[in-house]
């Protein structure tokens, strides 16, 4: 029932404020804050060309930025990957030692101490994030509140095709377009995406990083700066990403997630670590009932369906003495969650400039009850294999991202400036 409310409350509209331009900042490029993005990246040579593609994108100044490709020591293929282009000046290879936990966040903090710039942000090896995406943070970052620590972009998994590409891709509008949008207007901390997130560095360096123990660091990070007494927000330039392509592939990365979120609720309750009002409450909105619906979804919907077939069964056997296994509570419990469940995927969508059919919303609850089967994996991994990452597989992109030049919204619902990134790689591909 929470879940069901949170949804339908976070289709209220939560516009988010839009910052002014700063003159001085937007005129004067030695104005701008130095800016370090760091990629992390495991067995992923086959996608390094598009990689420096989309970083070779970024409109930022060349002296005010450097990209650093975080890569584990002994991953040959993708170091050999990276030796046949030749880098530029402000890209710089930065070879992880072997250690444990071999996991991303422990080679994000690896980075971190190499990192100059007065703000780092996060990609993954897949992400093509709209080019002025820096500009915007940096232009955020000096117009908000000093105590602001963190902004997330918006991610848009784009170019899938199937029933698993087109689910996901609805359940990241509805994270990133309603679920965080209105835990930010509420002003509630709310659990980071895993990539597309720009830090103030000092601030991260007090907090301490990344816990490289969590296998969902960016969720455990955000409710730590909250805690602490920091601010995150959002801003629009979206980051694309492709989809996972099967279910084969979407399992062990949910299962990834669902325990990180189960490693961060036990990490913050702890008897010893009081949370404060608001952090107590953005963990238990954006983590807690992500878990329990994970958890309990198939389960539940498997007892309402089979309590109405036994009834059915039951009145047509006997239509005298007819059962009466399923109370209306539950019945309205299961068609209230799974009515916000879809209405939330319809408005999400339109926000995110998505395209979605019936077909996509009358499917969502199968998609919901595979979550269950994930779940079921990360409480057997958290037993046993706690700090194990389930490592993700990309290709290569089959698309190119293709902006709509007209006075509408481009495809993936923003603006976009043509003439401004003319060696952008998707105007590239299009002449």
């Amino acid at each position: 029932m929470g879940n069901a409310l949170l949804r339908l409350i976070a289709c209220l509209n939560f516009p988010a404020a839009n910052v002014p331009a700063d003159p001085l900042t937007e005129a004067v490029n030695e104005n701008l804050p130095s800016y370090s993005v760091i990629v992390a990246l495991y067995k992923e040579a086959g996608i390094i060309p598009q990689l420096l593609g989309a970083m070779q994108a970024l409109d930022y100044p060349r002296d005010r930025m450097e990209i650093l490709f975080a890569l584990e020591a002994d991953d040959e293929d993708t170091l050999t990957a990276f030796r046949a282009h030749n880098l530029p000046d402000y890209m710089r290879i930065i070879a992880v030692p072997p250690g444990f936990p071999r996991t991303k966040p422990r080679a994000l903090n690896h980075a971190l101490e190499q990192a100059g710039g007065d703000l780092i942000v996060i990609y993954d090896a897949e992400d093509q994030p709209q080019p002025d995406q820096l500009r915007e943070a940096a232009r955020t970052f000096a117009r908000g509140d000093p105590a602001l620590a963190c902004l997330q972009a918006p991610l848009r998994p784009v170019g899938g095709h199937g029933y698993i590409p087109r689910q996901f891709a609805a359940e990241y509008a509805v994270q990133f377009d309603v679920l965080l949008p209105a835990l930010n207007g509420l002003r509630l901390p709310f659990p980071l995406g895993g990539t597309s997130n720009h830090f103030k560095a000092d601030v991260l360096r007090t907090v301490g990083g990344w816990d490289a123990f969590n296998v969902t660091e960016d969720a455990d990070l955000g409710l730590r700066l909250a805690q602490l007494g920091y601010k995150t927000s959002l801003i629009a330039p979206p980051t694309i990403e492709t989809p996972p392509a099967f279910t084969q592939a979407w399992i062990p990365q949910r299962t990834r997630w669902i325990k990180g979120y189960m490693q961060t609720l036990l990490v913050h309750t702890r008897l010893n670590t009081p949370l404060k009002p608001r952090a107590w409450l953005g963990l238990f909105l954006g983590v807690g009932l992500s878990v329990a619906a994970a958890i309990c979804y198939a389960p539940f919907s498997l007892m309402v369906i089979m309590a109405l077939l036994l009834t059915e069964l039951q009145r047509i056997s006997d239509p005298a003495h007819p059962l009466h296994i399923l109370s209306p509570f539950d019945l309205s419990l299961f068609l209230l969650g799974t009515l916000s469940g879809m209405i939330t995927i319809a408005i999400a969508a339109r926000r995110a400039g998505q395209s979605v059919t019936w077909a996509d919303i009358c499917g969502a609850p199968v998609y919901w009850c595979l979550q269950s089967i994930a779940a079921g994996f990360a409480l057997w991994q958290l037993a046993t294999r706690p700090f194990h990452w389930d490592k993700t597989d990309h290709t290569p992109a089959t698309f190119a991202i293709q902006p709509l030049y007209e006075d509408g919204p481009c495809a993936y619902g923003l603006g976009h400036d043509h003439h401004r990134y003319p060696d952008h790689f998707a105007h590239q591909s299009l002449g």
